[in-house]
């Protein structure tokens, strides 16, 4: 990449500062379900998306109160005081977890503290820290480990004996001491806020939802959860509730890999605008080439480092398509597509539902639609 494409990420990356300025925060109206009861327990829910899954257990038998609506950046989203004094009042709690929920991450703790019964979803599934979703398991199979053997990213005996590899910092780029090229003047291409923030590149990823199969782990928790902890459920029809549901999950992971089965191996590469499809790289054997925002929070930025370097990546590795979050601007992606050319930009539904009716309207919609469209992008 060119020092003029460098400096015009640099350009478009300071406009697009002062357009999220500008713009500010729109949070948008609380969505409650329909009132089934004034005498029934209320159920919040932080994000929609668990919004959906949970109003489809508890059916009429608990009002359940979505605090996220459509569109809402979950990592962003701060609550009304109307918000507030719905979770701190709640019967039962259910959240994302692994501090997806940034802007609430107070409120919960305080509504934990004042005894509500508080479930993290990421406490069902087995979690995948960031970055290993399909990047060293899956897309490139055998072709991926002879690079990394090439590279020297591999210790000849085990794998792991990292500070017996000489050289190893230096060709990773990861000893910024002593790494000229890499270091934080060039537009804070090493500073995401790792170090102030912990979203980027380690930690857990909160991003479950992407893999039906996990979501399924997730629904039999709730399900025990609630029939332990809210009076007044008809806990037999909870579980009645929770196997039907639990069989669509089934068959939407089975149309699903009806779905990807036709990619090859070799264009099994997903571009994102951050850090969000780990866990159906995961769960479907595609591999994470990149993300535009190199983290797995929207609220950390990129830099024109970041951006000429993921351009070289998606030449070199001959993506055909990046995939854009429905609810965040895609400016950045469209001018990356611009810059590396003959690259197609495809919408998917990432951290919110779409609107009502819509092709991403509920929890099985928006997977269904975005295995269609990487499969009709990469295929």
């Amino acid at each position: 990449m060119t020092v003029h494409t460098f400096r015009r990420f640099g350009t478009l990356l300071a406009a697009f500062a002062l357009v999220l300025a500008a713009c500010g925060s729109d949070d948008g109206d609380t969505e409650t379900g329909a009132q089934v009861s004034e005498d029934a327990p209320t159920i919040v829910v932080t994000t929609n998306i668990l919004g959906d899954v949970v109003t489809e257990l508890v059916g009429d038998q608990a009002n359940v109160v979505t605090i996220m609506p459509v569109g809402a950046d979950p990592h962003d989203f701060q609550p009304s005081a109307q918000e507030v004094d719905q979770i701190l009042s709640a019967d039962a709690l259910i959240t994302n977890g692994t501090n997806f929920e940034e802007g609430l991450l107070d409120v919960i703790d305080s509504a934990s503290d004042e005894g509500v019964p508080t479930f993290e979803a990421t406490s069902a599934v087995e979690t995948i820290e960031f970055g290993g979703g399909g990047h060293d398991d899956h897309g490139h199979g055998d072709d991926h480990d002879d690079h990394e053997d090439e590279e020297g990213h591999k210790d000849d005996e085990d794998g792991h004996d990292h500070d017996e590899e000489e050289g190893h910092d230096d060709e990773e780029g990861h000893d910024h001491d002593e790494d000229e090229e890499h270091k934080d003047d060039e537009e804070g291409h090493d500073d995401h806020g790792d170090d102030e923030h912990g979203h980027a590149h380690d930690g857990d990823d909160p991003h479950f939802f992407t893999d039906p199969v996990r979501m399924t782990d997730v629904v039999a928790g709730i399900s025990a959860f609630l029939s332990a902890e809210v009076d007044g459920l008809d806990t037999a029809a909870l579980d009645t509730a929770a196997a039907d549901y639990t069989a669509e999950l089934e068959a939407l992971d089975a149309e699903v890999r009806s779905l990807v089965e036709d990619i090859p191996a070799d264009s099994r590469i997903l571009v994102t605008n951050h850090e969000v499809f780990g866990y159906f790289a995961d769960q479907y054997g595609f591999e994470v080439v990149g993300a535009v925002i190199p983290s797995g929070s929207t609220v950390d930025g990129a830099s024109a480092g970041d951006l000429a370097e993921l351009a070289e990546t998606i030449e070199e590795e001959g993506v055909k398509a990046i995939f854009s979050d429905a609810s965040s601007s895609d400016n950045l992606i469209e001018a990356l597509a611009a810059e590396v050319g003959d690259v197609e930009v495809v919408e998917l539904y990432t951290e919110s539902l779409g609107e009502s009716g819509s092709d991403g309207g509920t929890y099985l919609d928006m997977v269904r639609t975005n295995a269609t469209r990487i499969s009709a992008a990469l295929g």
